[in-house]
Order: C-alpha cells, then structure tokens, then sequence
C-alpha cells in the first residue's frame, strides 16, 4: 500500500475542484439507486418530475432523433403519471435534452476520475521509489533540494495534468451535448410534427382545441352533470407506433435490455390525460369521468398518410375483408391484428423504420356529442278504426296520414330533444281494431337526447299534451324506466292473456239458443297455420294457440257479439272466418255455418307493465 501524506491528499483534491473535504458530496455525482431525473430550470410545474431511469436515456435520444414529439418519448418509455404529459411539451422536450446531455457530463466526469486516479498512482510511484544504482554519468544532473519540493513539485505536476484531463472531458461532454442538441434541432427544423402521433399529441392537444371541443359541446344544448371524452384515431398510426417501437427496440436489443411493448401508454390515454382537465375548465367544472351517459368524441383524420395501412393488404390479406356498413377495410382493429400476426422482418422489408417525416398534422374531422338513449313506457288507448300502430306503407307509398307511434312520438321528441326514437309495444292491434280497457303497454327508446330528465309535474304535462293533441288515441302512466325494465314488456309474452270483443256475422239465421253452447266452451286449443294476410312477413308455420273461455251476446238473427279471452298471439279474425281451413277448428266449423267478423275492439291487455300512476 502507497502512503500519501494528508498534505498532499489535501493539497490534490483541492487541485482536481472535489469537495470530499469535511465529508461533503459532489453534487455531480449521481447517487447509487436514484432513477427519478428533474430538471431544475423547468418553469412550469417543479413538483412534477419525469420518472425516466438510466436505461431510459438510450430510449431517449434514438426516439428524439428520429422525430417524436417530446410526449410520443414518455409514451415509450413507458411513463404513466398523469401530470408529466400535462406540462408544456417544450418544457419536456427541454427536460429530455438536459436529461440526454447529463449522460455525457457523467461520462467526461467518470472519464477526469479516472485520468486522476492514474496521475495519483503515477505519483504514489515517485515518491515511494526506493533509491537504485546512480545515473549514467552522461546524464546532465539538476540541483536536487529537499524530499519535501520533490512532493510538492510531483503534487503540482499531478495537478497540472489532472486539470488539463478534466477541461479535455468537459469539451468533449459539451461537444456531445451539442451534437445531440443539433440532431434534435435539426429535426424539429425540417418538421415539428411527430412521426408517432401524427401532431396529436403536440397542438392538437392543448387550451386551443379544448376551447374548440367545449365551443362544440355548448352549441348543442345538451343537459348532463358528467362527460367521458373519447377519441377516434387514424389506423395508421398503429403502423407508426409499431415502427417506432421496432426502431427502440433494436437499440435496446444491442444493449442486452429487457422491452415490453404493452408497458407502452397509447396515444389516446395520453390524449385523455392532457384533455380532461382542460374540457372541464371550458365546461365550467362538469366532471370528466370515465363513464358517463354523454360523451364528446373527437375524430381525428391524416390523409397524407392513409397508404401507410395499404402494405399489410397483401401481407396480411385475410385481415382485410370488405363489410357493408364500412367505408374502407383498413380499419383499426383489422390493422392491429395484421401487425399482431406479421413478423418484424417482413414489416421492415415494406415500411420505413423509424417512419417517414410527416409535412403535416392529423385534422380533427368533427367533435360528436352523443347521449346515450334514455326510455319511456306507458300505456295507449286507441279509438280509431282508421288509425294504424305504426306507419303503413306499401310499395313506398303511404296509406294513412299518421300512426299510434306518431302521434305518441312528435311531443315526446320535442320535449326530450331526441334525435329519433324506437317504438315497440306489448303485440299490435290492425289498423281496424280499436284499443280499449287500460290500454296496451308502449315503450320508446329515445335516440340522442339532449335532455335526459322531467320531473312528475313535467311528465304529467307532457301527456296531457299528447291526450289533446288527438281524439283518435290517449296515454296513461306515461314514465321514464331503465333499459332493463324494457324486457318485462316482452317476457313471457306468449303466456300472457288478451281479452277481445268481436261482433260476428253469420250467413245462417240463429237464434239465441243456437250459440248458447259457446260459453260452455274452455280451453279450445287452435291450429294455426300462418295467415295469409300476414304471409308476406311473417314465416309459414302452424302455431297453436288457446281459447281459454267465451262469451256470447245475441244481438238479430245473423249478428252476436262473441267475447273471448285467449292465449297473446292468437289470431282472433281466422278463428272467426277460418282462413280458408288454416285455423282449425273455428267459428264456422262449430256453428256449422260461415262467419265473418264486423268488428273487433282489444279490451284488455294482461300484462302487469309499467306501473300505474295515480290519476
């Protein structure tokens, strides 16, 4: 072991600029484990920092250098805190320089180190030489004073030279950092829009275009206490992405790091990130959530880049099929699953890596505002015989000026605001049958609404104002219900029982006691065989239906009235006539004489839906 004196060790670090005296740290000097990097000149917010580590820095300067933006680089490596891609993205960009160009002062620091450890034990080998044989007389021989000016004239040395190493490494570290810095000027010269996000990211995501979404969302009226905010994006910058990712990749690879595609954070949870809080400001502080029953989507659109998608038509053929209600077959779920299933040489042989510099960014095609559908029910009467249920067309021409379902509809969209509407109800009556009793249950589903709730009072109004608006129909329980309510209408339906009054003609004259025996009949079971009114859109079938019970009222000698109660779905007008034998049996078989029907009224429909409202 050499012995250096505390002089000279004092004297040498005082030479080198250390500061380890008086156990003080070198604030350069990166501590063991300490992965978080901020930079201190950043002006926006200095609680946030960027969580890159030491692997992060490679990541770094390939992605840089090859044109993304400085949000696209945190995306990469992998960084999910919220706050870092809210900041200004040139205070990150700044951060992520500073951050690169730190890697090389800490090589050119651990390169003046290590130069001063080898001036140290060039050192420690003067002053410990022992004394040898005695110089060649040809030598000429300088004044030798003290062992005491020979340290210190050896320290002085040692400090000229470590000084000249270290100044050597801090130009080479500044030259380092400017060639980074230049690259990444450079690119932003030629382009300042990302070959990742297509712009997305830069300033199309920021106070102008939030400004834009909520200028939007105010036009269209809508009522709501919450908004989720989603985002559409063009295929291609799956292609993008994926060739940006193969670009890290391979730098990672060739340092024996470990990389995980799906760590990634996507462009649109990115986007979501920097919007929120932007779209509720503009909003007045209405919440943005992650699910709401209104949502604002943005569209966003690139045709300079559209072909990017067109390689993996023929790489992947059987990924691209054409479908009806699409406008292109490069969709984005079909190309992420053609980039799932196509190989990194063969992406790499068709497309550039990392991707060509785009001269523009994405356009956002529309702002969307959508609610989602909200649902009333209640009960209608009918009173018309002219008056179909719903609009009826034939050969593309109508028939009759207005429908139940209009009638019902036009105040219910005004009041709500729909778009449009869905009608369905609990069977359907023929445009000759009239509804009456407590009516037949009826529910909508309103389309878009920009208003979602009334209250009683409002509702109540709201049906009063259907009621006057015609004699020919009249609603009662008129109330919002859920989605999931919808389904009682419909379950068990075939179950459920009718009640029906007819008035029946026969060709025979009768008398009161030739149709006595009808109301001793219980349960008759039916044959029927689809109507041929109905052929047209209804399947061929035989279904069988029941009379539970029947009543008769006579009336002169070729006229009664027949009530009945029957099994929903039965087809009470071919009981009546027989349909030509396709029902069987039927009136006309068991009074032995044909029958026709006048009129038919529905008087009950037994369905325990939706629930009364107190008049």
């Amino acid at each position: 072991m050499k012995i250096i004196s505390t002089r000279y060790r004092s004297e040498t670090s005082r030479a080198n600029g250390c500061c380890v005296a008086r156990g003080r740290k070198d604030p350069a000097v990166k501590r063991p484990g300490y992965d978080v990097f901020r930079h201190e000149a950043s002006t926006t917010d200095p609680g946030v920092m960027l969580p890159l580590k030491e692997k992060d820095k490679p990541v770094v300067r390939k992605l840089l250098s090859s044109g993304c933006c400085a949000r696209c680089v945190l995306r990469f490596c992998c960084v999910s805190v919220q706050a870092a891609y809210r900041k200004p993205p040139q205070d990150t960009l700044k951060e992520l320089q500073a951050f690169i160009s730190n890697t090389e002062n800490s090589k050119s620091q651990e390169s003046a180190a290590d130069s001063t450890e080898e001036n140290s034990k060039s050192h420690d080998a003067a002053v410990s030489e022992p004394l040898g044989e005695p110089p060649n007389k040809r030598v000429k021989l300088e004044p030798i004073g003290t062992e005491e000016e020979a340290a210190v004239a050896a320290a002085a040395a040692v400090a000229a030279a470590a000084a000249a190493a270290a100044a050597a490494a801090a130009t080479a570290a500044t030259a380092a950092a400017a060639a980074t810095a230049a690259v990444v000027k450079l690119k932003e010269e030629e382009s300042s829009v990302c070959v990742a996000c297509l712009g997305i990211l830069q300033e199309l995501c920021g106070s102008t275009q939030a400004v834009k979404i909520a200028e939007r969302v105010k036009a269209e009226k809508y009522e709501f206490d919450t908004v989720v905010l989603s985002v559409s994006l063009p295929a291609q910058l799956c292609v993008r992405e994926h060739s940006c990712w193969l670009h890290v990749k391979k730098e990672l690879r060739e340092k024996s790091m470990a990389v995980d595609k799906d760590n990634a954070v996507q462009v649109k949870e990115a986007f979501k990130w920097i919007m929120q809080g932007l779209v509720a400001k503009e909003l007045g502080g209405v919440a943005v959530v992650t699910r709401s029953l209104f949502e604002v989507s943005v569209e966003f659109t690139h045709p300079e880049t559209d072909a990017d998608c067109h390689f993996l038509a023929s790489t992947c053929a059987d990924c691209f099929k054409p479908t009806k209600n699409k406008q292109s077959v490069f969709t984005r779920m079909a190309v992420v699953k053609a980039l799932e299933k196509i190989s990194d040489a063969v992406f790499l042989n068709h497309y550039a890596c990392p991707p060509a510099q785009p001269t523009s960014s994405c356009s956002p095609q529309y702002v969307q505002c959508l609610h989602v559908s909200i649902f009333i029910a209640g009960r209608y009467n009918k009173f018309s015989r002219c008056l179909p249920q719903t609009p009826w067309v034939i050969d593309g021409e109508r028939r009759m000026e207005s429908s139940v379902e209009e009638l019902i509809a036009a105040p219910v969209l005004s009041s709500f605001r729909a778009d449009g509407f869905n009608f369905s109800s609990s069977g359907r009556e023929d445009v000759d049958v009239r509804t009456l009793g407590n009516g037949r249950p009826f529910a909508m589903e309103l389309l878009n609404p920009h208003r979602s709730r009334l209250s009683k009072v409002e509702m109540k109004q709201l049906q009063e104002t259907i009621n006057e608006s015609s004699d020919k129909i009249r609603v009662r329980d008129l109330q919002i219900v859920s989605r999931e309510a919808m389904s009682r209408m419909k379950e068990g339906e075939e179950d459920k029982t009718k009640s029906y009054t007819a008035l029946v003609w026969t060709r025979k004259p009768i008398q009161s006691d030739d149709i006595a025996f009808i109301d001793d009949i219980k349960d008759l079971t039916l044959d029927q065989k689809t109507p041929l009114r109905v052929l047209h859109r209804r399947a061929l079938a035989v279904r069988q239906r029941v009379v539970h019970r029947m009543n008769t009222r006579f009336l002169d000698s070729h006229h009664f009235y027949l009530e009945l109660k029957t099994q929903a779905g039965t087809y009470i007008k071919e009981f009546v006539h027989g349909d030509f034998g396709r029902t069987k049996p039927n009136l006309s078989v068991l009074l032995k004489t044909d029958t026709d029907i006048l009129e038919l009224d529905v008087e009950s429909v037994d369905v325990d839906w939706p629930p009364s409202i107190p008049e």
